[in-house]
């Protein structure tokens, strides 16, 4: 005679595997539809009506809340240029050419959190920086953010504070320009500081 540990335990397993699977396949699409230009990922279709059920789930889970392009685009990143992990050990530059900061007709922001993505505590309470915070431009025209630890002497109005591990980027233009939407625009590279 059967007991009921032995009528349930398959039923657990199977339950098990078709998670793994589910997330398996979720991941895939989600990858199939993501550019990673930079270091800088970014997908185009989320939101959109029509997505199938494993990709919007795969876009709410990496970006919740995800609208539709033409209403906010997103790209993270948790590499440098070279394609190192992101650690508050190190100093870090996001240079904008004069004219080059994320095309849109609403505002941009760069966010920055653990790998989880939740904001990091840091001694000013700054958790983004963008089109609004009054970033000040060197000579050129060009822009560009600190992202450290520490406070960089004499620009602190640029300065985006980092934890002490690992962490994660993530720019969002609302009302993207046409460059963005067409995938034309690309997010310069985070580059490590020497």
């Amino acid at each position: 005679m059967l007991s009921v540990s032995h009528l349930v335990q398959p039923i657990i397993v199977g339950g098990v595997l078709a998670f793994l699977t589910a997330n398996i396949l979720m991941n895939a699409a989600v990858k199939a539809m993501s550019t990673t230009v930079n270091g800088w990922s970014t997908i185009l279709k989320c939101g959109q009506p029509g997505n199938g059920i494993l990709l919007r789930a795969g876009c709410a889970k990496i970006l919740p809340g995800t609208n539709v392009a033409q209403e906010a685009a997103y790209w993270t990143t948790v590499v440098d240029g070279a394609g190192r992990r992101l650690n508050g050990q190190h100093q870090y530059v996001l240079h904008f050419p004069a004219g080059q900061l994320p095309p849109n007709d609403a505002f941009w922001s760069l966010a920055m959190t653990d790998v989880v993505g939740y904001m990091v505590p840091n001694p000013i309470d700054r958790y983004s920086v963008g089109g609004r915070s009054g970033l000040v431009s060197n000579a050129d025209g060009s822009i560009d953010i600190n992202i450290q630890r520490t406070a960089p002497a004499g620009h602190d109005s640029n300065w985006l504070p980092a934890p002490a591990g690992n962490f994660k980027l993530m720019l969002r233009a609302y009302l993207p320009g046409r460059a963005v939407l067409d995938g034309e625009y690309h997010v310069p590279p985070v580059m490590k500081r020497h």
